[in-house]
């Protein structure tokens, strides 16, 4: 790697600026070497010993703390690798490198959903850290790409996975992992917001048929369960992330490009590496089941404690897991805004033992599985500010079908609104603007003559999701709207996310005909360079933001007020 690309300035190398501090014994970052002396004494460095650091000038050599050992995936696939997620696809460790001590210095605040679920992230990252990530190969349920030039669709999955120290006490001790708390974060593709979407684990679904890799190479095709919980579409069956990802996107008809999971185990290192985590409860907490204990008020948690809140359902709301999440949604706002802040992105130590935690509790796909990747993943995250982050949670009911109400399903009116706003990448914390831009967008677009219903002549093509959606739209355009010269056209050569109205210059007064008849928003128009002859129809292509013939297309999506939302910069006590 160059200089540049390595972060480094002055030709300064940034592994050189961490040094041993004899008073304390550990190794810290210098951040300014031109403010005179570091606290930390400098280091002498020759052709022979460029490797090397020492605490004062004169002083014996030390060297920095050597890269971890890589740890390989066990080739039967039994190994703890392996076994992650059901034992399901093959989860492998970095395969070794030659040992190099240059560092890569990521001088910045960055996302840190590598939390259980969406949070900000690491200063640093060093190459050794690469043998701290493990990977599985979900095969093509994701996108290889590290990063894509619209938005991005990250599921981030906490499982119940029940190893390490003192978490066998948790529940089913057995269990193999499911995904227990499940959140789409999904990032604009102007990276100005996100939305992070909880989804809950007793949602009932179906789960589609799954292709996963298995450790020896060959694929293997786990069938569909219907009208199961969302929970089981991982670690039963030998259903791995993959599997979920799958399920996800049959439900919200969005693509998650990639996965990160962490366990029990990750929770409690990293919430101790960040050095704790504030959390505000409306009432003191004593629950005998979860044991957690906190007082009214104000109270910071790392470890046990924070797995023990995160864990809880029975001191919140009305002890079910929607309550859960609301907790969950407080506690990683909260972790946002202690890893964005002063206090943590200027701790060498305290950044170098959260970068470490980080990549030790992440489990990913092979498209970002390696530092490098994550670090410029969580660049492109870095970018929006805590205030355009919003959490949400899937808006479902209690399901009908059941005299005990235990399960739930999706809500009949408000859970496809939500969807669309994503799939559109409309921002919830923009809506209003959006939607005042697009209403006076929509008047100057009609602005001007519009050409009667018979002198309209357009061809309609489908691009959508709606099977027969061009021929139901030109019958409705002629037996409903007069627009006797609209032709179906059949199939477009290929998808398409939004509809698309292409006309000439000379076509423009038919385009506003028919952009008012079909409430086309002004984003679809999209006139030409040149004149039409003789003829010549425009050309309307239906995408996937159409929803039937006569239902408007016009403005952003909207979703139901009461839809709770949370904002990661405000800080909320939980009830």
């Amino acid at each position: 790697m160059d200089a540049q690309s390595r972060g480094r300035a002055d030709d300064i190398d940034p592994a050189d600026q961490w040094v041993l501090n004899p008073h304390t014994g550990n190794y810290e970052l210098r951040l300014d070497r031109s403010a005179g002396e570091s606290p930390v004494a400098a280091r002498t460095t020759t052709a022979e010993d460029s490797g090397r650091r020492t605490g004062s000038p004169d002083g014996p050599r030390r060297e920095v703390p050597a890269q971890r050992s890589r740890r390989s995936a066990q080739k039967d696939g039994r190994g703890p690798e392996a076994s992650a997620a059901g034992g399901a696809g093959r989860r492998k460790r970095k395969a070794p490198k030659a040992r190099r001590k240059k560092a890569l210095m990521w001088t910045g605040g960055v996302t840190a959903f590598v939390v259980v679920a969406a949070g900000v992230g690491a200063y640093v990252l060093y190459e050794r850290f690469n043998g701290n990530i493990s990977t599985i190969d979900i095969g093509d349920a994701g996108n290889n790409d590290v990063l894509s030039d619209g938005p991005m669709n990250i599921l981030i999955i906490g499982t119940d996975k029940r190893t390490g120290k003192g978490n066998e006490g948790y529940g089913d001790k057995g269990s193999e992992g499911h995904a227990d708390t499940n959140i789409l974060f999904h990032v604009s593709e102007d990276r100005t917001n996100a939305t992070a979407l909880s989804i809950p684990r007793d949602l009932m679904t179906d789960i589609p048929d799954c292709e996963t890799v298995q450790p020896d190479g060959s694929t293997k095709t786990i069938p569909g369960t219907p009208r199961v919980r969302f929970n089981v579409s991982l670690g039963q069956e030998g259903r791995n992330p993959g599997c979920t990802m799958q399920t996800v996107e049959a439900i919200t008809g969005i693509k998650p490009d990639h996965f990160m999971m962490v366990d029990f185990n990750a929770v409690k290192e990293l919430t101790t590496a960040v050095g704790g985590v504030k959390v505000c409860m409306a009432k003191p907490i004593n629950d005998p089941k979860s044991h957690l204990e906190l007082p009214q008020g104000e109270s910071t948690v790392a470890g046990e404690d924070a797995l023990a809140l995160l864990r809880t359902r029975h001191s919140f709301g009305n002890e079910s897991d929607l309550d859960r999440i609301k907790v969950q949604q407080q506690f990683l706002g909260s972790m946002i805004r202690e890893m964005k802040s002063s206090d943590t992105l200027t701790n060498p130590t305290k950044l170098f033992k959260l970068a470490d935690a980080a990549t030790n509790a992440l489990t990913v796909d092979q498209g970002i599985g390696s530092a490098k990747k994550l670090m410029t993943l969580a660049q492109e995250i870095g970018k929006v500010d805590t205030k355009n982050i919003t959490f949400v949670t899937l808006p479902v009911i209690d399901n009908p079908a059941e005299t005990v109400k235990a399960t739930v399903v999706p809500h009949p009116t408000q859970a496809e609104p939500l969807f669309a706003m994503m799939r559109s990448d409309t921002s919830l914390t923009e809506v209003k603007q959006k939607e005042k831009a697009a209403k006076s967008k929509q008047a100057a677009l009609l602005k001007g003559p519009k050409a009667a219903p018979a002198d309209v002549r357009v061809d309609v093509l489908n691009g959508g999701e709606i099977a027969g959606a061009a021929g139901a739209t030109v019958t409705w355009l002629q037996n409903q709207q007069g627009v006797l010269k609209s032709t179906n056209k059949a199939n477009a050569p290929e998808k398409i996310k939004k509809t698309t109205l292409e006309y000439a210059p000379n076509q423009a007064d038919q385009a506003r005909a028919l952009a008012e008849m079909m409430g086309l928003p002004a984003a679809a128009m999209k006139q030409g360079t040149t004149d039409a002859e003789g003829l010549e129809a425009m050309v309307l292509t239906l995408g996937a933001d159409f929803k039937g013939a006569g239902i408007p297309i016009t403005g952003p999506a909207k979703i139901s007020d009461d839809v709770e939302r949370a904002s990661a910069d405000k800080a909320v006590c939980a009830k």
